[in-house]
């Protein structure tokens, strides 16, 4: 059955003006972010910088050379690296929701992160990450362990169920975090220093050449998460409705499975252990947007970003002198919303179960 035009226009006015509005706050967090810190900076340098890094000559270049490097070298690989890790883990979130059919899969929450943080710990201790190729393979390949377990077990039946998924993910966490302490005791004390960077979550330190990694995974697990796009929504109708309109449901699932330990795993390799940010995000956007995959995904990765770079903005003002984990902030924020979407749902059924 076709949607009315009314409601069509409707539907497409809301994601323009949602669209829109996480732009708006996208670029007011990246402007913010690159003129906060111990230099100040003008808006009008800033703009003047990227100006200039793009081969556009103009008058707001700044003068000084210190606060052209500091942007270049300091500020702006850091906010880039926000946005990426941000999106990355918005867009794994809500392509993790649609595969388990449920808005409580989050790849922090099942144990996504942890395994990929492992993985990253593992290559650290090793020496396998002279150029963070390494450690980005082996954080790809722990998430993808971890999130291959977590379907296998968490299916019962042609459904996911919620209790199972749960308790899956606290496994898993728990076995990964076993996994961290025994590569601890291993490490020596700059790998050790390294670890508890995975551990907490930082972008302190963000450099060029690790965004050359980060971004064209992104763009990459992206487009391909939005080519998914109406599969997706088709899954969503259920499995068994799915097939009988030609979905492939295994192949869209362990393509889409993937695409999740990808995302995640580059971005916890070079930013640590950030939560809820692929819960919180998808989630807000669905409620919003409604349920259609493309438009989800594409506002996720603009709401992710923008999420993580104001997350990384605070960090780094609210204890004046001190650059405070971005993970930690992110649980604070996404502790009670995971409650409060488990409360919800226990409302829904009728129990826990």
């Amino acid at each position: 059955m076709s949607v009315p035009r009314p409601i069509r226009r409707r539907i497409r006015l809301r994601s323009v003006i949602l669209s829109s509005s996480l732009v708006v706050v996208l670029i007011a967090a990246v402007i913010t972010s690159a003129v906060t810190g111990q230099l100040a900076i003008s808006p009008g340098d800033v703009v003047g910088s990227v100006l200039t890094w793009l081969g556009i000559n103009t008058s707001l270049a700044p003068a000084d050379p210190v606060i052209s490097a500091t942007l270049e070298v300091v500020r702006f690989p850091r906010i880039v690296m926000a946005l990426s890790v941000g999106a990355a883990l918005a867009v794994a979130g809500a392509l993790m929701q649609a595969v388990f059919g449920n808005p409580l899969a989050e790849p922090g929450v099942v144990g996504v992160s942890s395994g990929a943080a492992l993985g990253a710990s593992t290559a650290i201790v090793f020496g396998i990450s002279a150029t963070g190729g390494g450690v980005a393979l082996l954080a790809f390949v722990g998430g993808l362990g971890a999130t291959l377990l977590v379907y296998a077990v968490a299916r019962a039946g042609g459904r996911t169920e919620v209790v199972t998924l749960l308790l899956t993910g606290i496994a898993i966490n728990a076995f990964a975090q076993a996994g961290l302490a025994f590569v601890l005791f291993l490490a020596d004390t700059a790998s050790r220093e390294q670890i508890v960077f995975w551990q907490l979550g930082s972008l302190a330190g963000s450099v060029w050449s690790e965004v050359l990694i980060v971004l064209p995974v992104l763009v990459l697990g992206t487009v391909l998460a939005v080519l998914m796009a109406h599969r997706l929504d088709l899954l969503a109708l259920g499995e068994r409705n799915a097939r009988h309109l030609g979905v492939d449901v295994e192949q869209l699932r362990i393509i889409a499975i993937v695409l999740v330990a990808l995302l995640t795993g580059v971005a916890v390799a070079f930013a640590g252990i950030i939560a809820f940010v692929g819960l919180v995000v998808p989630h807000i956007i669905r409620m919003a947007l409604g349920p259609s995959h493309r438009g989800l995904l594409i506002a996720s990765a603009v709401g992710g970003g923008a999420l993580l770079a104001i997350a990384d903005l605070l960090t780094r003002t609210i204890v004046s002198g001190a650059d405070l984990p971005i993970g930690m902030l992110t649980a604070l924020v996404g502790g009670p919303f995971f409650f409060g979407l488990l409360y919800q749902q226990r409302r829904r059924s009728g129990g826990w179960a």
